[in-house]
């Protein structure tokens, strides 16, 4: 173990009203896991990190801990908080790696989970462990979604999610890869093969667009798609991302990594409006990234980026916004161009069944515990609530699971 992780540990004050456990968005007993690493009980420790998050050791690396569980430390005040993410990565990887999972009870009950990203691996650990029978449908060849095909390696290794398929075959989950639900198989299939309860966590995988003229030129792409496979990607020396958030600086971070000499990512407003976490952003200046801010793109062209460039303005009543400044456009040269501006729901599952309401965006409509419109069928994570972090998906995909059991149970007792 490393000396930094004992003295971290011993830094926490175990605070009667943790404040770091209420920033956290699954409630994640900080201080008792703490102890129990201190009292030399690491498995009782990652038996309570897990059971409360299945994915604690995948939160311990990409969550937002300044704004979550470290941004609420008491010692953070005046201070530097206790790494609590460092903590809690090898208290979870020492039980994934080391502990054994069984389910409960055997239910002969089956559930369908089509998608494997973080709210799928959710709810299938919770429901395997209840004793369900439980098959994942998923498109890729592998499991994880957006945790092994949109965030980049060096922030959440891959042999992470390769242990987690190892835990869910161990507990007898079966795993379809390279199947799409919709062309071939349809929500009806399912029911009529005996799945007693579906779950939808299918993701946003529809890149948004800026709708502006060149978008379909041949050197423009979309943040969703570049993070897949970064590899087959020949960018240039010289590249310009667009957008704001994580994405943006995981899709420019990689390039750097790629070989690209000189990238940058450009922004209609300043570096502290951006929705990236200040971590991520410093981390980006700190691989090379160069940022070009107050720019706005009007359109792609062979060159680079057309762009006009912006300025904030108050009003009378103290509101601030963004404007153009008139006369400014220029253009910005770039080898490539990757738009990283969110990504939006597919459509395969929705267009191909009957009863499942969505909303303006094409984000499933349910209720506060994942049910959707259609009887039996429930949905969680980002195909519900649009893009968020992984522990959101988790939180939300906890409160499903315990409903699925619920809904399944009670058609038995008629």
């Amino acid at each position: 173990m490393g000396n930094h992780i004992i003295e971290e540990a011993k830094r926490c004050l175990q605070c009667k009203n943790p404040k770091c456990k209420q920033g956290c968005p699954v409630n994640t007993s900080i201080p008792e896991v703490i102890q129990l690493l201190l009292n030399s009980d690491i498995k009782k420790a990652g038996e309570m990190l897990f059971n409360n998050n299945p994915l604690s050791v995948i939160c311990s690396l990409v969550c937002p801990h300044e704004n979550q569980c470290e941004g609420n430390c008491v010692l953070g005040m005046k201070g530097t908080p206790v790494q609590i993410s460092s903590i809690e990565n090898y208290i979870s990887s020492y039980y994934l790696n080391s502990s054994s999972l069984e389910k409960n009870e055997r239910l002969n009950k089956r559930v369908a989970i089509i998608g494997s990203g973080p709210a799928g691996i959710t709810i299938a650990f919770m429901l395997s462990l209840k004793g369900y029978d439980v098959t994942i449908f998923e498109a890729h060849d592998k499991i994880g979604g957006v945790l092994r095909y949109g965030i980049p390696e060096f922030r959440l290794p891959k042999t992470i999610l390769d242990k987690l398929k190892d835990k869910l075959i161990e507990l007898g989950v079966k795993i379809r890869p390279n199947t799409l639900i919709g062309p071939v198989i349809h929500l009806s299939t399912l029911e009529r093969d005996g799945y007693e309860a579906i779950f939808i966590g299918t993701g946003v995988w529809n890149p948004n667009t800026l709708n502006i003229k060149g978008e379909s030129l041949g050197h423009v792409h979309y943040a969703i798609d570049y993070l897949k496979n970064p590899s087959v990607y020949d960018l240039g020396e010289r590249v310009c991302v667009i957008g704001a958030g994580n994405v943006a600086m995981d899709v420019a971070r990689t390039a750097i990594r790629r070989g690209c000499k000189d990238v940058y990512i450009m922004y209609r407003k300043d570096i502290c409006d951006m929705s990236a976490t200040n971590y991520e952003i410093e981390y980006a200046k700190i691989d090379g990234v160069k940022f070009e801010t107050f720019k706005t793109p009007l359109e792609f062209v062979d060159e680079g980026v057309k762009y006009i460039k912006t300025e904030k303005i108050e009003d009378e009543s103290g509101r601030i916004s963004v404007v153009p400044i008139e006369g400014s456009e220029d253009i910005f040269e770039a080898d490539s161009i990757i738009v990283a501006v969110s990504q939006g729901p597919k459509s395969n599952i929705v267009s191909t069944s009957k009863g499942i309401t969505l909303n303006k965006y094409g984000l499933v409509i349910t209720d506060s515990l994942g049910r959707t419109t259609k009887e039996g069928v429930f949905a969680s994570g980002d195909v519900v609530t649009g893009a968020k972090t992984v522990v959101e998906a988790v939180n939300l995909s906890k409160k499903v699971a315990m409903a699925i059991d619920e809904y399944i149970m009670k058609k038995y007792e008629k």
